[in-house]
């Protein structure tokens, strides 16, 4: 075993063992991989979200009707494209819905799923040059009502088929 010095307090060398140091160093390393990965773990359970619902729809998504389907494309403000879909919203039910959610999802020529959003609905109000999509916190759907929608989407996968996506009522607020 090989033998090195280090200062004392009073100046002079006094030896220490290398395996001595090794073995301190090894342990540190130890107790620094255990807390990165309770680091890592704790993170992973923070960001992973919520978890997915399984009871299936709200019940009264089944009230909402979703029809008339209509898509385009336009580029925004810095050149990229942003794809819409359009359609007729109906409320059947007898309460009043201050918000919807959209699962889309996307599909391939083998009709598998190549991309799944959530998205909210949205209904298009005139009033200036152009129809401005608004939530339905700010305009409400009320029983017996229809309305225009439009669910807004920033890109879609390159593998679409370009057939009209699957769409589903997943969330639905009522008053």
């Amino acid at each position: 075993m090989e033998r090195l010095s280090q200062p004392s307090s009073q100046g002079s060398l006094e030896p220490f063992s290398r395996s001595e140091e090794d073995g301190s160093g090894k342990r540190m390393l130890l107790i620094a991989g255990v807390a990165i990965v309770i680091l890592l773990g704790a993170v992973f359970l923070v960001f992973r979200g919520a978890p997915k619902k399984t009871g299936g729809p709200p019940s009264y998504a089944s009230n909402i009707r979703l029809s008339d389907f209509k898509m385009s494309a336009a580029e925004n403000f810095v050149g990229a494209t942003v794809s819409y879909i359009d359609g007729t919203v109906s409320n059947a039910g007898t309460q009043t819905v201050t918000h919807a959610e959209a699962d889309v999802s996307f599909k391939d020529d083998l009709g598998q799923v190549v991309q799944q959003e959530t998205v909210p609905l949205k209904v298009l109000q005139t009033g200036g040059p152009y129809p401005e999509a608004v939530d339905l916190r700010s305009a409400p759907l009320g029983p017996g009502q229809s309305r225009t929608f439009r669910l807004t989407f920033e890109s879609i996968s390159a593998q679409w088929n370009r057939q009209y996506p699957e769409i589903k009522i997943s969330d639905v607020s009522v008053k």
